[in-house]
């Protein structure tokens, strides 16, 4: 889903969401200040309500493998807390939706690609 509005949103579901979020950080900002300087409900963004979390969690579990927590760590996709990818893993990313055909997959990579143009992208958890 995206919206036009955060009244829109709160009409359909509140805050119950998750959000892929393109990371607006310049360039070789510290891994510190991506995991911790971020803003959420951004209109580009993209949206799963809460209803469509297991259909997320079946189709794309691997495909959003390797995405790095606010612990520093990399992990398989934690759809509580926020989950960075940088510009380098965009192009897999597509590559593993292209493979395995997953729900929307179409949507997701054309939001990818202009992902490519940012400092990658967040996965924010409910």
């Amino acid at each position: 889903m995206m919206f036009k509005s955060y009244q829109e949103k709160r009409e359909i579901g509140g805050s119950a969401f998750i959000e892929f979020q393109y990371c607006r950080l310049r360039a070789g900002s510290s891994m510190r200040k991506i995991l911790n300087k971020i803003d959420f409900w951004k209109d580009d963004s993209l949206y799963i309500y809460v209803d469509d979390i297991r259909l997320f969690c079946e189709e794309y579990h691997e495909i959003f493998i390797d995405g790095t927590y606010p612990n520093r760590e990399q992990g398989v996709v934690d759809i509580f807390a926020p989950n960075y990818y940088s510009p380098d893993q965009i192009d897999t990313i597509i590559e593993r939706i292209s493979a395995s055909n997953p729900v929307e997959g179409d949507v997701l990579i054309e939001w990818l690609k202009k992902a490519k143009e940012t400092n990658g992208f967040y996965i924010l958890g409910i």
